[in-house]
């Protein structure tokens, strides 16, 4: 038995655990968000980042099982910038049972390195101010807080 972790793009017959992730990632960012519409709901069109040329949805496998996902999708950046267009990285998941095992790292460093494959060095993610084990495991991988956006109810 096989104890190998591979890195792949996604395709459409991921989608079934990808939809499952989502909800998963959806569940874990209610306690940040008290403004997440009531399920069901949807952050993604999965489909459409898997069949974008302007996106790369990565997975982390073992075996048969999916076990941690993310994407990296091509945006323009703001008029004043000094890069016209950067990479926004979402969709971070790994299943709960295989977290603390350095899949989201793993799939930072595939989904950096698309981002380079297409000449991109500019590269931001989003996280929950609240969120620490995330903004920890993001700053390991080399990232700084860059913008605190607020918000007034």
């Amino acid at each position: 038995m096989s104890t190998t972790i591979i890195y792949r793009e996604a395709t459409l017959e991921d989608l079934p655990i990808l939809l499952a992730f989502e909800q998963g990632i959806i569940s874990s960012e209610r306690p940040y968000n008290p403004c997440i519409e009531p399920d069901p709901v949807s952050y993604y069109s999965i489909a459409d980042l898997i069949e974008s040329e302007y996106s790369s949805v990565v997975v982390a496998q073992k075996e048969q099982r999916i076990l941690a996902s993310g994407y990296a999708k091509i945006l323009p950046s703001k008029a004043y910038l000094t890069h016209k267009e950067h990479v926004l990285l979402g969709f971070m998941y790994v299943d709960p049972e295989f977290r603390g095992m350095g899949l989201n790292a793993g799939i930072i460093e595939q989904l950096v390195a698309w981002s380079k494959s297409k000449d991109i060095n500019d590269i931001y993610l989003e996280v929950y101010s609240e969120n620490t084990a995330a903004i920890s495991a993001y700053q390991k991988a080399g990232f700084k807080p860059h913008i605190t956006q607020m918000k007034l109810n």
